[in-house]
């Protein structure tokens, strides 16, 4: 056993300190592509351990890979090279007391998204962050990656959500941000360098998190559309409506649908039309006062006088709101069991999403032909889950793949939007970054990451690898 895992077990005990066959589930990120042996799992179970570790990993100049709940989807949470230290927030689970003058709520960097939203229900609050892992993934995590999630459109992505931090910094330091306050202009926006830093720059420990009133109307209808501009015209149409009140936007296409009713047990197409284009809607208000119903209706009414709906209905209650959102949210699963996929994170403006689908699919089809999309993901703000299951004839991903995320980045970015719209970086993307982004953009990462981290222990080989 190493000097290092000998303090490492003494400063964490034996259920701190994991090593060989416990940490199997560990040591592979969730796509089983990335992931090298490391040297053992660290579990802390408080901020004081955790700086410990941190430190001895620093002195002896072993990586630390921060991880939350390992379902990054790029290679960002598990380590690079054999005998580093797998750094697990699965211990700090603490959910402080709501404050709902405040709209705050302290927690620990290992609570589990779902837990949160449990922890709220009893007070009338939400933490309006959803996405498909949320029964796996942490607050740390998602601070970590920045995520988004389908209501993101009204509510922000992770770093409009945060407050205030607690960071470990490479030489075991504690950085105390945890600030209540909404406004907090003293300076460099430092809690806002450790959301999407991806364990780069130091280890999220603690976070403050702001609340909203739990809603108490909510309006979801399930849309079967025409074509692409009439989706885009749709969108428009609902946000202009009823802007403030739009919880979330979320597009889907035929070929992922139909995936997703082969595959996953339990789903039901709730229209007597099938169309090219789904479109999920939900609004939801605090007040009763509001009238949402008319105000839905009143716009499917006109979607469907300009032709942009061609059939939908509206949830009459929550089992059957749970079945609508279940098309969408089952999307993943049902192309995880067709087989073989690649999959990519991408943002536009939401004006130019019809020209991006359409673009990109001709891209795919020139470098791979018979290759078969299903884009989804959130009408709101532009971000699409670009996925690719191989043609019906089968064949490999492996000769294109760079190929393919190459162009499909490269498509986005001409349009004014990014390759990595929340997924982050991680390992899986640096090499696109460094294409796509200028020198300038990469070398400011760069000696950013040299400062707060001047020996290249946290997380090496995630965002940016080059030094100034």
């Amino acid at each position: 056993m190493s000097e290092l895992a000998v303090e490492l077990h003494e400063i964490l005990g034996p259920k701190g300190w994991l090593t060989e066959a416990e940490v199997t589930g560990y040591a592979r990120d969730w796509l089983d592509r990335y992931g090298a042996p490391p040297l053992g799992v660290a579990r802390p179970a408080s901020t004081a351990e955790v700086a410990a570790v941190v430190s001895a990993c620093d002195l002896a100049g072993v990586p630390v890979i921060p991880q939350g709940g390992n379902t990054s989807l790029c290679g960002a949470a598990v380590a690079e090279r054999p005998g580093a230290v797998i750094l697990s927030l699965a211990r700090m689970r603490s959910i402080g007391d709501p404050d709902p003058d405040s709209g705050t709520i302290d927690v620990d960097a290992g609570v589990v998204l779902a837990a949160l939203h449990e922890a709220l229900l009893p007070h009338d609050l939400i933490f309006p962050m959803h996405l498909g892992a949320e029964g796996t993934a942490q607050i740390g995590g998602l601070i970590s990656t920045n995520a988004g999630g389908s209501h993101a459109a009204r509510y922000g992505m992770m770093q409009d959500l945060v407050l205030g931090l607690e960071v470990v910094l490479h030489d075991g330091a504690i950085w105390d941000g945890m600030r209540h306050a909404q406004k907090d202009n003293a300076g460099y926006q430092l809690r806002k360098l450790f959301c999407g830093a991806e364990g780069t720059l130091g280890v999220v420990t603690r976070a403050v998190l702001k609340l909203y009133p739990a809603p108490k109307q909510r309006e979801t209808a399930f849309l079967a559309i025409p074509d692409l501009e009439a989706l885009v015209a749709l969108g428009t149409l609902i946000r202009t409506e009823a802007g403030e009140f739009i919880s979330a936007l979320e597009f889907f296409c035929d070929f992922g649908l139909d995936l997703a009713l082969r595959h996953v047990d339990g789903l039901v197409y709730p229209l007597e039309t099938r169309a090219p284009w789904y479109l999920l809607v939900e609004l939801t208000a605090g007040s009763m006062r509001v009238p949402l119903a008319e105000m839905l209706s009143d716009i499917l009414e006109r979607g469907f006088d300009k032709a942009m709906v061609v059939d939908g209905t509206i949830a009459m209650s929550d089992s059957q709101r749970a079945a609508l959102w279940a098309l969408r949210e089952e999307q993943p699963e049902g192309q995880r069991l067709e087989g073989p996929q690649l999959k990519h994170d991408i943002s536009v403006p939401p004006g130019r999403l019809a020209g991006f689908l359409t673009q990109s699919e001709a891209l795919c089809q020139a470098i791979m032909p018979g290759v078969r999309v299903n884009p989804f993901g959130h009408l709101g703000d532009g971000n699409t889950h670009y996925n690719l299951s191989l043609p019906e004839a089968g064949g490999s991903f492996d000769a294109v793949n760079a190929e393919l995320a190459l162009a499909l980045g490269g498509l986005a970015s001409d349009l004014g939007g990014s390759f990595a719209a929340e997924h982050g970086l991680g390992r899986s993307k640096v090499a696109l970054a460094n294409a796509l982004r200028s020198p300038t953009e990469r070398e400011l990462m760069a000696r950013i990451k040299a400062a707060f981290d001047p020996d290249g222990v946290l997380n090496p080989g995630v965002v940016v690898t080059e030094k100034p």
